[in-house]
Parts: C-alpha cells; structure tokens; sequence
C-alpha cells in the first residue's frame, strides 16, 4: 500500500509512463520550427536561389544563340530545343528538361540526405533526442520538411522558367515536333501533370538520400552516395543486353513524362513509372525508420 502511494506521489509516473508531467511527444520539435531552421541554412538559401537562377542563365544563352548553329543533336531533346524560344510553355518545358535528369537530382539529394546526417556530424542529434524527441517524430518531421523544400526547388524552377519565358517570348500554344500544337490552356494542365510526375519519381532520390543520411553520420556521403547510385541506374539502364531486368531500374521510366506531350497522351509509361517510385521511396524511408530507431546515436 505504501509503495502504491510512493509512486502516486512521485512527479511524473501518476499514469505509470514515467514521462515527466505536461510532457507530450507531439509537441516536441514542431514542424514549424523545422522549416525556420532549415530555411535559415545557407545550402537551402543557393538551391533555391539557383532554382530561380537557372532559367534567367537559360534565358541568356539563348540570347547569345548563333543563328548559324542549328546542330542540336537529334531526337527529343532537339525537338524541345527547337521550340525552346516559341513562347513561355516550350521555355518552360526545355528548363525541366535539362533539369530533370540531374540538377533536380541533386537539389532533391541535398535536402533529403543532408537533414538527419548534419545533425550527427554537428553533434546534435542526440541533444534533440534526449529533450527528449522520439525517434519517430524527428525523423518523420525532418523528412516532411525535406520534402516540402525538395517541392518549393521544383515549383520555384517551373514558376520562374514560365514568368521570363513569357514575358520574353509571349504566351502561346505548347509545340512539340511529334504532336499537334496543344492549346495554352490545356498545355498548362500537361505542364502541371509533367511537374507532378517528376516529383514523384524525384521521391526516390529522396527515399535513398533520406535514408543513406540515416546510415552515415557524413552529410556529403549521403547526397553524394544517392546521386552517385541514381547515374548507375541510369547508365546500367542504357545496357539493352539486360533485357526485363532494366524494367526493375528506378531510372528506367525517369522520361515517362515525355508521353504527355504526345496526341493521344501516353500514360502507360507513366503508370508504371508512378507505381516504381512510390514502391522505391517506401521501402528506403521503411528501412530508414526502422534503421533509426534501432540506432545507437553518440554523435
């Protein structure tokens, strides 16, 4: 009877937790708080500069384009650099091009492998665990935010690609050379589908990032070891003598998007390239929470 009361009486333990008084795992680290934090880096203050950047370089060059040189290689990519100066949504969609096959994978990289790693090598993860933050909460709060950021990088390209692209070369219907010309304002939703694509097969690199920055207490081993692996599909991806196995490869439908600017859209690719990613970027954000919480942290 009197330990009974003992226990009652110590500060903490009255619903047998042992969890201090008012304390409550949801309000520990708010998400708020995150994003301040992360948006006062200097790293997430270049990638989003340089995504607003990158279209006014784009933009340049085409000023400084020799009307002599129309050699562009072949293919897709010179189809879109063809159209490139029609107006604001052929601008847009080359900027995504060249973008999408490796500088949105770096971005992606950076803000995802570089958010739990950083605190282990700056020595304060386990401070934030022992306010005490649990394992779950941290780690699915830095992930959301991560995200969140990876989000703004594409939108800010897209955003800005189309605001000087119009301004520039006027608005107008989206072009390709292997369909019909596509109405501005259905060209506008095909862009939108095209952005919402990327991002998906983006949660990839940001599922491997994610948990490479898990793994490893070094921030550029986990952005570098995620790019690194993404250019490995790619290339083992252009090895035909694979055969199915290439079909298995998270890069094998990065350029799915391609399929929208067709007459019919082409969405069979894009299906499978959807159904991949997502299957890809759970498994690596499994593995990194369960990972995690098995983890012992001393940095």
């Amino acid at each position: 009877m009197m330990a009974g009361v003992e226990q009652a009486e110590r500060p903490g333990s009255a619903d047998g937790s042992g969890a201090a008084p008012g304390y409550r795992p949801r309000a520990t680290l708010p998400m708020a708080a995150e994003f301040r934090r992360q948006a006062s880096r200097r790293r997430t203050q270049l990638a989003l500069g340089f995504m607003v950047l990158l279209p006014l370089i784009i933009l340049i060059a085409f000023q400084f384009e020799s009307g002599g040189d129309d050699d562009n290689g072949g293919g897709e990519f010179a189809s879109l650099v063809e159209f490139a100066t029609a107006n604001g949504l052929n601008f847009t969609l080359f900027t995504l091009f060249v973008s999408a096959s490796f500088l949105l994978v770096v971005v992606v990289a950076l803000f995802c492998g570089d958010t739990v790693a950083s605190e282990a090598s700056w020595g304060s993860l386990r401070y934030l665990l022992a306010i005490p933050v649990p394992r779950s909460r941290l780690l699915a709060v830095k992930l959301v935010v991560a995200l969140a950021y990876s989000a703004l990088a594409l939108l800010l390209l897209a955003g800005t690609a189309l605001l000087i692209g119009t301004l520039r070369y006027g608005w107008g219907p989206l072009q390709s050379a292997v369909a019909a010309e596509i109405p501005a304002g259905e060209g506008v939703l095909r862009l939108l589908g095209i952005l919402g694509y990327l991002a998906v097969v983006l949660l990839v690199v940001a599922g491997l990032a994610f948990l490479l920055s898990v793994v490893t207490d070094a921030a550029l081993g986990a952005v570098g070891g995620a790019v690194l692996l993404w250019i490995l599909s790619s290339i083992l991806d252009q090895i035909t003598a694979l055969g199915v196995l290439r079909d298995f490869l998270p890069t094998h439908y990065s350029s799915a998007w391609l399929g929208l600017l067709s007459t019919p859209v082409q969405t069979d690719d894009i299906v499978r390239g959807c159904i991949s990613a997502i299957s890809y970027a759970t498994i690596f954000w499994g593995l990194a929470f369960w990972r995690f919480t098995r983890k012992d942290v001393v940095s």
